[in-house]
């Protein structure tokens, strides 16, 4: 009898474990280099993650500019000097996430250590800075294609985080942020009826002001705008010999790239990659079938 009920314990414990979750990888920040925060009600956790590609900052074409002023913020950020959050703002495709991968592809060697929070997980985003706060790395925490609706409480913990509470961030953590809007918060006309001038001064509503106060918590604006043909072009060249070789990239090619924008209604790093991929493939394919 103890032995059969033994055997039935046994099964029941086996049907119990199946349907428990994995449990968590611990993340060692000694090999890994990025991390995924998952919010949960008891707080949150991290979950290692490999860089998705290998793109560097010499692929990021016509982006100098921004490139430029992001490195110089983190690797004073990394050397302990100071240094400020970041919001990366503009028309999509223009290789703000992308410059944030290449960064991390860059300056892992340096020190960088990356985590990723996504916007429904900003709730718990105190809980993983001050889990952060007495670590020796240096951290930027990344929220990619950052913005909330006007009823989204989520947006708070990140205006508290970034300079709203007592103590403030630790100096071991930045907050980089990519957003198609400046603001973060969607902007309507009914928010600027409380707009006064007073005394020849324009004064903004309570609506405004609190719709701007969390993007100018960001010490760095990065603005990217839609790529001219040059640039645009330039990109697709980068890309097309990176895939495929000098012997890819003719006149031909560059024929086909302005095509394949003008189709697309736009001129972008993102366009650039993707007519890249399409020209390389197709030929690749062709070329398969001619042998």
């Amino acid at each position: 009898m103890d032995q059969e009920l033994s055997q039935r314990l046994s099964r029941l414990l086996d049907r119990v474990e199946a349907w428990l979750p994995e449990p968590p990888v611990v993340v060692d920040w000694e090999r890994d280099i990025a991390a995924l925060w998952q919010a949960h009600p008891l707080g949150g956790q991290l979950v290692p993650v490999a860089p998705r590609d290998a793109v560097r900052l010499d692929d990021l074409i016509g982006v100098e500019r921004q490139k430029r002023a992001l490195v110089e913020n983190t690797q004073a950020f990394l050397q302990g000097y100071p240094a400020n959050h970041a919001l990366l703002w503009g028309a999509r495709g223009s290789g703000k996430s992308s410059m944030v991968r290449a960064l991390l592809n860059t300056l892992a060697d340096d020190g960088l250590r990356l985590i990723q929070v996504d916007r429904h997980d900003l709730i718990a985003l105190p809980v993983l800075v001050q889990r952060l706060r007495d670590r020796p790395e240096r951290f930027v925490v990344y929220c990619d294609d950052l913005s909330f609706e006007g009823s989204d409480d989520a947006y708070k913990a990140l205006k508290s985080v970034l300079d709203g509470t007592l103590t403030g961030p630790p100096d071991n953590v930045l907050l980089y942020a990519t957003s198609n809007r400046r603001h973060l918060l969607p902007e309507s006309m009914a928010d600027n009826q409380q707009t006064q001038l007073v005394d020849g001064e324009l004064h903004h509503g309570d609506a405004v002001e609190e719709k701007i106060s969390l993007s100018d918590r960001f010490g760095l604006w990065l603005a990217f705008h839609p790529f001219d043909q040059q640039a645009y072009l330039e990109a697709c060249r980068h890309w097309v010999i990176h895939l495929g070789g000098e012997s890819a990239w003719g006149e031909t090619a560059r024929e086909e790239a302005v095509r394949f924008a003008t189709l697309r209604g736009v001129r972008s790093g993102r366009a650039a990659w993707q007519f890249a991929c399409q020209r390389v493939g197709s030929h690749a394919v062709l070329d398969s079938k001619s042998r």
